[in-house]
């Protein structure tokens, strides 16, 4: 059996074209995906538990990429993440990736680029 068909990645955007276009790259690698709107959506969700890697914007109304890493850090849940954004901040970049991520990609972002951090978060998580 593949395995990843049992790998749940889900993707955090307030943008629906980013959203879907992410989902859309992640599912052709064989992946299962699922979509949130934001981070409360998805901390509401049984997908919190159940995530073997979280993409997720930093900007979105409502609760930020980085306060979800908080967050998630907080409540022992230690998936990794792939942040993407519009707004590249070096400051920012380093906050999430001294916490953990595994990735910090620039929209619009480079398919293969994504498609590395999604192998280095999964070989990390595995």
């Amino acid at each position: 059996m593949d395995v990843r068909q049992d790998t749940m990645i889900s993707i955090i955007d307030d943008d629906d074209a980013v959203r879907a276009a992410t989902a859309s790259l992640v599912r052709s690698l064989g992946f299962r995906t699922s979509m949130f709107a934001s981070a409360d959506d998805f901390l509401r969700s049984p997908q919190v538990r159940d995530s073997n890697c979280v993409i997720t914007d930093v900007q979105m109304p409502g609760m930020s990429g980085l306060e979800l890493q908080n967050r998630l850090l907080a409540e022992g849940h230690h998936v990794p993440l792939i942040f993407i954004t519009a707004f590249p901040e070096e400051r920012v970049r380093r906050q999430a990736m001294s916490a953990g991520a595994v990735g910090f990609l620039s929209k619009p972002f480079d398919g293969n680029d994504m498609i590395d951090c999604i192998d280095k978060a999964l070989n990390r998580a595995g």
